[in-house]
């Protein structure tokens, strides 16, 4: 008989969407290795900021069976509406899981706390293991955008409390970088099985997209392009790059091109910012589907993986697609163990965030350094092949699993 597993998300893409494909990936992945998968999540699309079309979807074939919740939805992703709509669906996964759920194992996305500890409970409750996939850390994350000494305490508490329950609960651990993965032990006495597997990609993927796009995406003879993917928000330090184009135009640099690929809160102000300050080398790109950008980021000669210096962000989704590309990377990511990745693995330079004067000596010196650079890029795309192609990384999902159950 085959082991149920509820694959438990609130950020899937499905077919034709917008967002992160890890979970869609996962539930894709297990129902492969003969288990039966519910892939649960909600009415919402939270990349398009809709609610879905469920009677189109439920046309359509999923290798797992599809279950919603409702959940009434938001419009930015940091508002008190989005913690009341987590909280409905906190409760109505609560009821959807006590009428359907029968399953072996529950695998659970954390954040949102809120419903990774209405699964977590759950699973107590049934005595089956609970497995979260920690791949951010709230509260931590919402202080970036939000700081103010005892308001932001009171106001993000019910968060760190619900991380806490829910990592008290913890058969065993997945995270997609070392510290997502330890950070449940922070507090708690745990002995259980974790594993980090990178949020990755699948290189066969990421290269379709590259031929396909690759011809279409025209680079004049003697430009040198450096690119960024991903959300223009608080935590990414776009508006450094804008003014390190600046910078290299006014050192008479002109063929280094700024590739800003990607939406976000803050674009439209980075793009006024750009025009303002006559940065004629800075294109604000826009939202790229996924074989697009894979093409613009293998055209590029530089990838810049772009933090400010309080972001909490660890080993996030876009250095598998940053390092398929085989280009050397400028990081700005303060978390230490990215920086001693990028300084072992040899893929590119780390520098401080937020001082535009660093940022654009690096390019410049990245610039003169071709050889360099084509040895960081090839450095880039073994680590890619080797740690984050997610066909051989996601195997050690089932391990755990297995180990489990």
């Amino acid at each position: 008989m085959k082991k149920k597993i509820a694959v438990i998300s609130m950020g899937v893409k499905l077919n034709g969407e917008k967002g992160y494909s890890r979970f869609r990936y996962i539930g894709d992945f297990l129902s492969d290795a003969g288990y039966q998968v519910d892939l649960i999540t909600t009415t919402f699309q939270h990349w398009e900021k809709a609610q879905r079309d469920i009677d189109a979807i439920k046309k359509e074939d999923y290798k797992f069976q599809l279950k919603f919740i409702y959940e009434p939805g938001y419009r930015k992703n940091i508002d008190l509406r989005r913690i009341r709509s987590h909280s409905i669906a906190a409760k109505n996964l609560t009821k959807l899981l006590e009428k359907e759920g029968d399953y072996d194992l529950i695998y659970c996305e954390i954040p949102p706390n809120d419903v990774a500890l209405a699964a977590a409970e759950y699973a107590k409750k049934k005595g089956i293991p609970f497995v979260p996939d920690v791949n951010d850390l709230w509260p931590e994350a919402m202080r970036m955008v939000l700081d103010i000494p005892v308001v932001s305490d009171i106001l993000f508490y019910p968060l760190q409390r619900d991380a806490e329950k829910v990592y008290s609960l913890v058969s065993g651990i997945i995270g997609t970088s070392d510290e997502y993965r330890d950070r449940p032990l922070k507090n708690q006495k745990l002995d259980v099985p974790r594993k980090t597997v990178y949020v990755g990609n699948e290189i066969a993927e990421f290269d379709r997209g590259v031929e396909k796009y690759g011809p279409e995406i025209q680079k004049p003879e003697g430009e040198f392009w450096v690119s960024y993917a991903g959300t223009i928000g608080t935590s990414y330090d776009i508006r450094t790059m804008v003014l390190a184009g600046k910078e290299l135009l006014d050192r008479g640099m002109s063929q280094i091109k700024f590739k800003i690929l990607g939406g976000g809160p803050l674009k439209d102000e980075l793009e006024n910012l750009a025009k303002e300050q006559g940065c004629v080398n800075v294109e604000f790109v826009g939202y790229a589907p996924y074989p697009k950008m894979a093409a613009y980021l293998a055209k590029s000669d530089i990838l810049v993986n772009s933090f400010v210096k309080k972001a909490p962000q660890s080993i996030v989704t876009k250095i598998g697609d940053y390092l398929a590309a085989g280009k050397p990377m400028i990081n700005t990511c303060m978390s230490p163990e990215f920086r001693q990745k990028v300084e072992n693995d040899g893929f590119g330079i780390n520098i401080l965030p937020e001082d535009v004067k660093i940022l654009a000596d690096a390019i410049a010196e990245l610039y003169e350094d071709r050889d360099g650079c084509r040895i960081m890029g090839e450095k880039a795309r073994k680590i890619a092949e080797e740690q984050f192609d997610r066909p051989e990384s996601y195997k050690k999902i089932i391990e755990l699993i297995e180990e489990l159950t």
